[in-house]
């Protein structure tokens, strides 16, 4: 079902290690992934000193977008929990001075409370 799940937007939470590896090239020294989750064909990726967003662009995704957000400017976030007919959580991000924020949606798979517990952590330090 692995197809159909990314078709559908479902999402997963990745092995911390493995990103760290595949994004060694990214990270600063002393810089290291904490959380990582795929959204799709997309990543967010949790550090202990930014927040990452993997933007895979077209139907082939020769072309990558690596948006690099400190924590210090992001300026608030809220969840949105899965309901009984809503099968998918959303996170909104904030980030100072933009007025729209960022949206990811996430499947049931991924715990949305988690996910915001990660991000308040880090936004909160």
């Amino acid at each position: 079902m692995g197809i159909f799940d990314g078709l559908l937007g479902n999402s997963r939470e990745l092995n911390a290690e493995d990103v760290e590896q595949d994004m060694d090239r990214l990270l600063t020294m002393g810089e290291q992934v904490e959380k990582a989750y795929r959204i799709t064909r997309d990543l967010i990726i949790f550090t202990n000193k930014r927040l990452i967003l993997v933007d895979k662009e077209g139907m082939t995704a020769k072309k990558i977008e690596y948006l690099s957000i400190p924590y210090k400017n992001i300026t608030r976030f809220s969840i949105e929990a899965e309901g009984h007919f809503d099968l998918d959580a959303e996170l909104l991000i904030w980030i100072l001075g933009e007025e729209a924020p960022i949206q990811k949606q996430f499947g049931r798979s991924v715990d949305i409370y988690e996910l915001q517990s990660v991000l308040a952590y880090y936004v909160l330090k």
